[in-house]
């Protein structure tokens, strides 16, 4: 049994997570702990100059408002930051000392092939164990 659990979601899967949250709350010790943590990417700086600086930060609030609602606990702590989704879940398992991450992966294409998934980035690089659920 795990007693830090993070659940990486995708901001456009957050009502697909359901699988994700079961098999989390399945692998926690009974003291422990699931997080959700969604990575919002970061716009490139020829793009984001368009923008106000506080929209940014704006629809990182409204997504954190959306996730909380979709959780189906409120015991799942929920976490929106903005950065490179795989970088990102990697130093966020890393500084909160996670135990494992229970990640989706989507179905491997040709694109999957040659470029890599964010799933099986945070498995090739991840330092605690990784539950993988297709």
């Amino acid at each position: 049994m795990y007693r830090n659990i993070l659940v990486p979601v995708a901001p456009d899967h957050i009502d697909d997570c359901e699988a994700q949250l079961d098999a989390a709350q399945r692998l926690l010790a009974d003291d422990g702990s699931i997080s959700v943590l969604s990575v919002v990417e970061e716009l490139p700086s020829y793009v984001g100059s368009y923008f106000p600086k506080e929209q940014v930060r704006e629809s990182i609030d409204r997504f954190d408002k959306a996730l909380k609602k979709a959780m189906p606990s409120d015991k799942i702590e929920t976490h929106v930051v903005s950065g490179h989704p795989t970088n990102t879940v990697l130093n966020w398992a890393s500084k909160n000392r996670v135990d494992c991450i229970v990640v989706a992966s989507h179905r491997a294409g040709l694109s999957g092939l040659l470029l890599g998934s964010t799933a099986a980035r945070v498995v090739r690089h991840a330092k605690c164990s990784v539950v993988v659920l297709r």
